[in-house]
């Protein structure tokens, strides 16, 4: 069995292993905010096209809690996908459970919290601490991926 094959293998990485575990509650709740902007828009009959009104341009309207989720929504678009890539190639460098365990869950923690202070909303520091911790967390992967990488 190839190197690569084992290391994308959820019986034989538990690294890979955790990778998926992560990857998929970072996805499942961006997919969650998706949701959530649907339905306050559909709740609260606020639209952002008039064909998603029926054409009556009184629903085509803004919200500040609706644009609240979206422009988190957003910025998990800008992140999470960075660490869909990272972590899957840190995955290859054949990292250590524990490295490896610290850097998802301190990833994937930033992302809930950051949701979490987005959304109540807590003052600054708080949703921008959340967002430097993913950041750090996404560079200090990539720079091993480098440092692996080098010929």
């Amino acid at each position: 069995m190839a190197a690569s094959t084992v290391l994308l293998s959820f019986s034989d990485n538990p690294v890979f292993r955790l990778y998926a575990t992560y990857a998929s509650a970072v996805v499942l709740k961006m997919t969650f905010l998706a949701f959530r902007t649907g339905r306050l828009r559909m709740g609260r009959k606020v639209f952002i096209n008039l064909e998603d009104a029926n054409g009556k341009k009184e629903l085509v309207r803004r919200d500040d809690d609706i644009e609240r989720v979206r422009r988190c929504h957003r910025n998990d678009l800008e992140n999470i996908p960075a660490f869909l890539v990272l972590g899957l190639l840190y995955v290859l460098t054949g990292p250590s459970v524990f490295a490896a365990t610290w850097h998802f869950r301190a990833f994937v923690a930033s992302r809930f919290f950051h949701t979490v202070a987005y959304l109540t909303p807590l003052p600054q520091p708080a949703r921008g601490f959340s967002f430097m911790i993913g950041m750090v967390t996404n560079i200090s992967m990539a720079v091993q991926v480098l440092m692996n990488g080098q010929l």
